[in-house]
């Protein structure tokens, strides 16, 4: 069995490796610069965009979370769908085209033109924001890479984790921004057909969807999205849709696709195209976990590997092999589009901006290159030090709900109102991102103490706060820095 899964995983590594190469070619027919790298056509623009969203919890979580609890946990994939529609609808063009006025191809660098800040504090509170984000949604990632080799081929954790990083590595090193849209172009139509597939062979193997049907009904599970009509019920609705769906205003590694598409007047294809992706993998995801009732009568101790069981007892071990390369695909298409952003913060907003403005595009190039190996190097380090599932978990939330506090509201602000300032973009970063990470240790805890009612007892995500509270405080410095420039005048 691992013969063949190891020769499934190295042949599918292979593969990624050699659009990479294609892809670096292809790159360097052009200019070579890091922001000239608008030339992708809608179709991998949409789904290069929605494959980086889409990490293993795809496979893992969301059929785990069902297969525990029922269809309500659906609500969490209807906020995913909606705020990223969201985000096509009233973010991408407009980012696409103001990122190329500016002649910026990052979050911080746009940030920073957009506010004009002499010194440049904003561009650098903003970039190291990103970086510590960053580093630790990266490691989550490569956490996860290790757990799934050692688990599949019995080797170390740090050895799987090596591997992951040494394919990601080279192919993001030799073709950069071009080879990771192409990859993850591949990689989000190859989980799109695994994810379809594998609950429809499952229906079958069990018996048909009557059989499903029959065996929900004996588990007792809750088919309904409303169970009932409570305040409760809509809290947690309202919690699952905004709690992670918020963040997507704020996701470097998602909205550096918007700014890579070639016609700005194609962004409208591609949100219909990356919803449609969306909505059909999430359905069959949550699919995989209602089979998986019946799959599994007598329970499973790991609901995780729901996905990954299934697969290695519905076919042959070869086959098995590649259809679990879906969740490498879930993983590696998100920590591509991560390293890659973090190589381009780290060349055009402190190597570039601060070092060497008049670098040549070879120079940035090796430089974006050596960026992608000491990121690499770092997140390995982080990923050592937490080595369980449930840590992923955490991590992914950590970095998620940080980097959407920190730019998600100044993005909206940026691209939507001119009464803005510097002033209050910087208080906008700092406030999302400080409440982002010290909210649910320290800051909710104290709150429930002091507030008599009942439902704040539930736990609310940092998401909620940290979005609003930068929000106010985008709006307050900037309105105290307009006063003070007017009282200076006069």
């Amino acid at each position: 069995m691992q013969k063949e899964i190891l020769i499934a995983f190295s042949a599918y590594f292979l593969l990624l490796v050699l659009i990479g190469l294609l892809a670096y070619k292809k790159q360097a027919k052009s200019s070579g610069s890091i922001t000239s790298s608008r030339s992708l056509g809608y179709w991998v623009t949409a789904i290069s965009a929605h494959a980086s969203d889409m990490s293993s919890w795809l496979f893992m979580g969301l059929p785990a979370a069902v297969f525990l609890t029922g269809v309500f946990q659906f609500w969490a994939a209807v906020g995913l769908t909606l705020f990223m529609f969201l985000n096509w609808q009233f973010i991408a063009k407009k980012l696409r085209q103001e990122t190329e006025r500016y002649r910026c191809f990052s979050l911080s660098s746009f940030f920073g033109f957009r506010f004009d800040t002499p010194t440049g504090s904003l561009h650098w509170i903003s970039s190291v924001m990103a970086l510590v984000f960053f580093t630790c949604y990266v490691a989550a990632g490569f956490v996860g890479m290790g757990l799934l080799f050692e688990s599949v081929f019995a080797i170390p954790y740090s050895v799987g984790i090596c591997v992951g990083i040494s394919v990601v590595v080279v192919y993001t090193f030799v073709g950069g921004y071009v080879a990771v849209a192409w990859t993850d172009f591949f990689q989000g139509l190859f989980l799109l057909v695994v994810i379809v597939v594998v609950p429809l062979f499952a229906v079958q193997y069990v018996g048909g969807v009557d059989v499903v049907w029959a065996s929900i009904q004996e588990k007792g599970l809750s088919l309904a999205l409303f169970p009932s009509f409570t305040f409760s019920t809509f809290f947690d609705i309202f919690i699952l849709v905004v709690g992670w769906g918020l963040g997507y205003f704020g996701q470097p590694h998602i909205l550096s696709k918007f700014m890579g598409i070639k016609n700005p007047k194609d962004m409208h294809k591609s949100k219909y195209i990356g919803t449609c992706w969306q909505i059909i993998t999430l359905c069959a995801a949550t699919a995989v976990g209602l089979v998986a009732v019946a799959f599994f009568k007598e329970g499973t101790p790991n609901p995780d590997l729901l996905f990954v069981k299934m697969v290695q007892i519905l076919f042959h071990p070869l086959i098995a092999g590649f259809v679990l390369c879906a969740i490498l695909a879930a993983t590696i298409s998100t920590i591509d589009s991560q390293i890659l952003v973090l190589a381009n913060l780290l060349t055009e907003d402190f190597y570039q901006r601060s070092l060497r403005k008049n670098a040549s595009p070879q120079e940035l190039r090796l430089v974006s290159r050596v960026s992608i190996v000491l990121i690499a190097v770092l997140a390995f380090f982080v990923a050592y030090l937490f080595n369980d599932k449930a840590s992923i978990y955490y991590l992914v939330l950590f970095s998620w709900t940080g980097l959407g506090c920190s730019f998600g509201p100044l993005l909206l602000f940026a691209l939507y109102s001119k009464r803005v300032n510097a002033q209050g973009a910087i208080a906008g970063i700092l406030s999302g991102g400080l409440v982002a990470a010290f909210w649910t240790w320290l800051l909710w805890p104290q709150l429930q103490s002091m507030l008599p009612f009942s439902w704040v007892q539930r736990d609310i995500p940092a998401m909620i706060p940290g979005f609003l509270f930068s929000s106010l405080m985008i709006l307050l410095f900037s309105t105290l820095g307009r006063s003070k420039k007017k009282s200076l005048k006069s």
